[in-house]
């Protein structure tokens, strides 16, 4: 097994196409051992070089809708009104915690993304940056 560290690009696909290669490796055999060192590597090196960022609240809330079919009624009916979440998606009004609960146990959207801070839209023109919990 020859296997060394992923250190720039080149590396990285070298190891992606060998990755390839052993994909269809038997358990327990040497080359599935080797593909699960190589997995773990490449995991390590795309995990600090392309790291990606959670994504906003509200974003999140409608892409999981939006997934879901959804509509704006079918989340007011599980937080506590349509205007509501009309108001929600449309970012005039914060998520409270409790809306965050009922929309993590319900849509599985994790809460360390629904308590990010997020912007909201004042009453005034423009936006301001407030903490997404009430």
């Amino acid at each position: 097994m020859n296997i060394k560290p992923i250190k720039n690009q080149k590396d990285h696909l070298e190891a992606l196409s060998e990755i390839e290669e052993l994909w269809d490796a038997k358990k327990n055999s040497p080359e599935y051992d080797k593909l699960d060192v190589l997995i773990t590597l490449v995991d390590a090196y795309e995990s600090k070089h392309y790291h990606i960022d959670d994504p906003d609240p509200i974003e999140a809330l409608k892409s999981v809708m939006d997934d879901m079919n959804m509509k704006s009624v079918d989340l007011g009916n599980l937080i506590g009104g349509r205007s509501r979440a009309t108001e929600i998606l449309n970012r005039k009004r914060k998520l409270t915690l409790e809306m965050i609960r009922k929309i993590n146990q319900s849509l599985g959207i994790p809460t360390d993304i629904l308590v990010k801070e997020y912007q909201v839209k004042s009453s005034k023109k423009g936006t301001k940056k407030t903490p997404s919990v009430a």
